[in-house]
Formats: C-alpha cells, sequence, structure tokens
C-alpha cells in the first residue's frame, strides 16, 4: 500500500502537515489540495490546535510546485482535472491567507509556484540555507500565480516585478531581505523548531524568535537600486529599453532572460502585477482564475511543458514568438470575466482579516470552481 501524499498529525498543541512525494520535490496534486482543505477547516474550529505548520519531507523540497505533467496530460486529453485543480489550489491559497489561527511554513528546501502559494500567504514563513525560491511560470508558458497578483506587487520596490519577468531564484537570506520569509533558521534546527512550536508554552512568534539565526548577507543587496530603477518602466518594452541601455552585466544577463520566456506570458504578468497593486487578495485570486482558464485553452503553456518538461530540450517555440506580436487587445482578452462566473472563495467567521459577518464554512466542505 502507498503511502499517503500528505500527512497530517496533531503534535502537541499544532497541527502538522507534512507534504509527502519527496521523490516529486513534494509536488501538489489536486487530492493533496482537498486533503489539505478540508483539514485546515478542521483544526480551525479544534481547540486542541493553537498553530498549523507545514513542511516538506525528505530533504530537497519544501513542494516544488503544482504537478505539471498532470496539468499537462489534462490539458491536451481536455479533461476536467487542470481547471479543478487550479480553482481548488486558489481555494486553498485563500483559506491559508485568512486563517485565524497561526500558519507556520517550514521552507526546507525547493519552494516554487504552487509550493509557495501555500506558504507565503501564511501568518509566518521560515527560510533556511537550503530554501530555492522561484515563480519560474513565464519560462513555461504560464503566469506568476497562487496569489503571485497579490504578494509580488507588494515586495519592496520593483522586485516582484523582476521575480515575475525573469524567474529568478532566491536562496534563504534573500526571503528575509525581501520581507517573503518573517525568520531565518538553519536547517539542522528545523526538527527541534518544529518540537518546540509544538510543546513550548510560549507564543508562536516567541518560539520563531528564539529559534531565529543570522541569515547570510543576501545576494540582492548589491542589485536592489538597479532593480527598482530598471523595472519601473510603464510597459515592458521601457524595461527592456533601460535594460539595454544600462549597460552592466545584470542588466544584459535580465533582459536575455526575459527574452526566452513566452512573449504572451510576459506581458501578461506584467500587466497583472501592475494591476494587483490595487485589487484585495480575494480579487488578486478571481483574477488569476480568469487568466488560468485562457491559458489551458492556448497553445504557450503546452509548448513551454513539452520543452521544458516532456521533452527536455529546452526550446520552445512560442506563439506569437516576439513581443511586439502580442497586441493589447489580446492580452486584455486574457482579463476578460469568465461566461461561467467568477471563482468562488471561503468565507468563514474565523477568518485572520475577514469580515466578522461573514457566515462560518462547515467543517470540511470543498467549494468546486466555477467552469467556463
Amino acid at each position: 500500500m502507498s503511502e499517503a501524499e500528505v500527512l497530517f498529525e496533531k503534535r502537541g498543541r499544532i497541527g502538522l502537515i507534512t507534504l509527502n512525494r519527496p521523490k516529486a520535490l513534494n509536488a501538489l496534486t489536486l487530492g493533496m489540495v482537498d486533503l489539505m482543505h478540508a483539514q485546515l477547516d478542521l483544526w480551525a474550529v479544534d481547540p486542541t490546535i493553537e498553530a498549523v505548520v507545514a513542511i516538506g519531507s525528505g530533504e530537497r523540497a519544501f513542494c516544488a510546485g503544482g504537478d505539471i505533467r498532470a496539468l499537462y496530460e489534462s490539458g491536451k486529453a481536455h479533461t476536467p482535472y487542470a481547471i479543478d485543480f487550479y480553482g481548488r489550489e486558489y481555494q486553498l491559497n485563500t483559506r491559508i491567507k485568512r486563517y485565524a489561527k497561526p500558519y507556520v511554513a517550514i521552507l526546507n528546501g525547493i519552494t516554487m509556484g504552487g509550493g509557495v502559494g501555500i506558504s507565503v500567504h501564511g501568518q509566518f514563513v521560515v527560510a533556511c540555507p537550503q530554501t530555492v525560491f522561484a515563480m519560474p511560470e513565464t519560462g513555461i508558458g504560464l503566469f506568476p500565480d497562487v496569489g503571485g497578483t497579490y504578494f509580488l506587487p507588494r515586495m519592496p520596490g520593483e522586485l516582484g516585478l523582476y521575480l515575475a519577468l525573469t524567474g529568478a531564484r532566491l536562496k534563504g537570506s534573500d526571503l528575509v531581505h525581501a520581507a517573503l520569509a518573517t525568520h531565518y533558521t538553519e536547517g539542522a534546527r528545523l526538527a527541534a523548531l518544529v518540537d518546540a512550536l509544538a510543546y513550548d508554552e510560549r507564543a508562536p512568534a516567541a518560539v520563531l524568535e528564539a529559534f531565529a539565526d543570522r541569515p547570510e548577507p543576501s545576494s540582492l543587496e548589491g542589485v536592489k537600486g538597479q532593480i527598482d530603477q530598471l523595472f519601473a518602466g510603464a510597459s515592458i518594452e521601457a524595461i527592456l529599453g533601460a535594460l539595454d541601455g544600462e549597460g552592466s552585466d545584470f542588466a544584459r544577463d535580465a533582459r536575455r532572460t526575459i527574452l526566452t520566456k513566452s512573449p504572451t506570458s510576459t506581458k501578461v504578468a506584467f500587466r497583472q502585477l501592475r494591476s494587483g497593486a490595487t485589487l484585495s487578495f480575494e480579487d488578486c485570486m478571481r483574477l488569476e482564475f480568469r487568466l488560468t482558464h485562457r491559458f489551458m485553452t492556448g497553445h504557450d503553456f503546452y509548448e513551454g511543458v513539452r520543452a521544458v518538461i516532456i521533452e527536455k530540450d529546452q526550446a520552445p517555440k512560442w506563439f506569437p514568438a516576439a513581443l511586439d506580436a502580442v497586441s493589447d487587445a489580446a492580452v486584455d482578452a486574457y482579463f476578460q470575466p469568465l461566461p461561467g462566473g467568477e471563482l468562488p472563495l471561503p468565507r468563514c467567521e474565523w477568518a485572520r482579516g475577514g469580515s466578522s459577518t461573514a457566515r462560518a464554512h462547515p467543517a470540511g466542505e470543498l467549494v468546486p470552481p466555477a467552469r467556463q
């Protein structure tokens, strides 16, 4: 009998979530999303659970993202799995964002895409030397989702846009510098940290402070000024022009990297982040569900996954192939309301930052996403 893909344990005063697909870098499946959502609902009303802690099994990853191959195969076969996955994943992201009890994500390795969505929206995020963080979606013909519309524009300066357009990887100390991680702990102390969160009488915040280590210098410190200046343009073309004119190795590398990504994804991601800066979290998630529908019926996602994950030739043939061939009207179409209705999002009376008059969601009930 195969072991469960996600494990739940009551340990002392915490509910412990362990993502349990180490050979797949703990990539998320729809089943994992549904189980996590239901368990969070149950723990929200369990008086013996004071906090929730999420961690990845194995030594390599917290969660490397969604199971992209499964989403690719679903889209190719026109089955509902892909849209069901994205809709329920975004509902889970919202549940974590609004969770009343402390939610602690321990990024004990690779954290990308879907792994970001089940971590950065919680109250506490613990980085470590093994953390590798990225939002690489434009490189597979997608867009930085799982709440990227919300948290990326709210990062210091233009750092979020830089991450979205280049897919640049950050290490643990970078996350602290970028205010995405609330704490930094050496990898050898993470197991002890989990036990302390479970059994120490102090509040989770105090325990996390007690286990906080000094991070190594961040690689962002030397380029933060350049990022803020070069990525402040009013269009992709303006940003590329600024990068071309600046002349540094950093600017040349960033420009070269952006031009390897899907032109459609790049233009959509730029507008997505500029729009998300003024939207509520829930409206950001509804917007992402619109975008998901359009990308799942387009060309570049399937071509990007083919080139990067399936055949691994690293030579995607994007369509359109150039940024100047992606019209404003084509980008507009991605943002239009869905004919079948917007994504329904969970509301609960225990929601952190939510309305006290909102009706409670029955424990364990999952809201199915609207379909186009």
